[in-house]
């Protein structure tokens, strides 16, 4: 598999320092390579930054063929998406080597303008970036690696100090977008998702703004707080005269059935029941969120709803919304946040977080 490399120069001795300031930049390739549904949200900020300020930018975004249903539900942000078939150092998804050629023959196709690695701190992204035959290449630097002689600043040094959404941000300001303040999610709602949600409240007797939603289940197993304690802290909230809703993605069923079956109040089990959009409109009408570091705590950021996030090894620095709408609560451990999907030792952040920590934070959000 060959990865070439793109020009970060528009010709010798031209250096580019602002493209998105510049009218000639008129296609841009966004290198995403995410399959999560938190990271294409905490994208959204950025992109409806661009939009605003360079409606004439014709945006690509280049990721996972099997993210089309969620990027064709960010706001019109994004013109295309160009399915990447993975390459060796992105660990987001399999290697469709046979796919590579069709690929880099599509981006360049295009003729895109700019490339930017979006992705992260690994360079195997910018690698990916360099390979679309972009005019331009530039994008995160991360740690580590230093961009070719000639493109440095089109780069970014990746900003591990920021969050996601500001990251993201951060980056096209760098390359000339104009300042705009915070970085603000968003996930617009359509009437079909509004119809979906009506008639799911109706089915279950379920009232706006007077259920309260667990989201138990999350891709790696590091990530889950224990269903006992969701199941107490479900209890508690039922205790103060909330409905609960447990909610999550298909493949999380058991997760959610074992919370209903530990629960001692009854609580409607809505895992898998609704579409994306179905479960926004949930989470944006009720009472508060309780869920693990996982697509469910941006979507509710997006809509504006209240949640109460359990961080286990996740970095609270990248992934917490910030304001008085969102609670972190984060483990009393040194080795938390860690890079692990399954836990080596026996899982000690998980039962550093009470539930009386968890469910007294649901019970102000709730309230206020």
């Amino acid at each position: 598999m060959h990865h070439g490399l793109g020009h970060g120069t528009h010709g010798k001795g031209a250096r580019v320092t602002a493209p998105l300031a510049d009218p000639a930049v008129r296609r841009l390739a966004l290198v995403r390579l995410r399959v999560g549904l938190g990271d294409l949200l905490c994208t959204v900020p950025a992109l409806r930054r661009l939009r605003a300020a360079r409606p004439d930018v014709e945006v690509t975004l280049v990721t996972f063929g099997r993210m089309a249903p969620v990027v064709q539900r960010l706001g019109g942000t994004v013109d295309e998406l160009l399915a990447f078939p993975g390459a060796p150092g992105i660990p987001d998804g399999p290697v469709d080597e046979a796919g590579w050629a069709p690929f880099t023959a599509a981006a360049r196709e295009r003729r895109f303008d700019l490339a930017l690695q979006a992705y992260g701190d690994r360079p195997a992204a910018n690698r990916v970036t360099a390979a679309l035959g972009a005019r331009l290449t530039g994008g995160f630097a991360p740690t580590g690696w230093d961009p070719p002689a000639g493109s440095e600043a089109l780069h970014l040094r990746y900003p591990l100090h920021l969050h996601e959404a500001q990251r993201h941000v951060a980056l096209l300001e760098h390359l000339g977008l104009p300042p705009g303040g915070e970085a603000v999610m968003g996930f617009p709602l359509t009437a079909g998702d509004e119809a979906e949600h009506a008639a799911t409240l109706a089915a279950h007797g379920l009232e706006p703004g007077r259920y309260a939603v667990l989201h138990p289940g999350a891709s790696a197993p590091t990530r889950r707080w224990p269903v006992d304690r969701y199941a107490a802290v479900g209890d508690a909230l039922a205790a103060d005269g909330l409905a609960v809703v447990v909610t999550g993605v298909p493949g999380e069923r058991d997760i959610s059935a074992r919370v209903v079956a530990a629960m001692r109040a009854p609580a409607v089990d809505l895992t898998g029941a609704t579409s994306l959009g179905g479960l926004a409109a949930l989470l944006r009408d009720s009472a508060v969120l309780v869920g693990n570091d996982t697509g469910s705590a941006h979507l509710a950021a997006a809509v504006g709803a209240r949640s109460v996030t359990v961080f286990l090894p996740g970095d609270p620095v990248r992934w917490a919304h910030p304001g008085p709408r969102h609670r972190a609560l984060t483990p009393t451990v040194a080795c938390a946040p860690c890079p692990h999907l399954a836990c080596p030792i026996e899982f000690r952040c998980a039962l550093t977080v009470p539930p009386a920590a968890v469910a007294g934070a649901a019970r102000e959000l709730a309230a206020s």
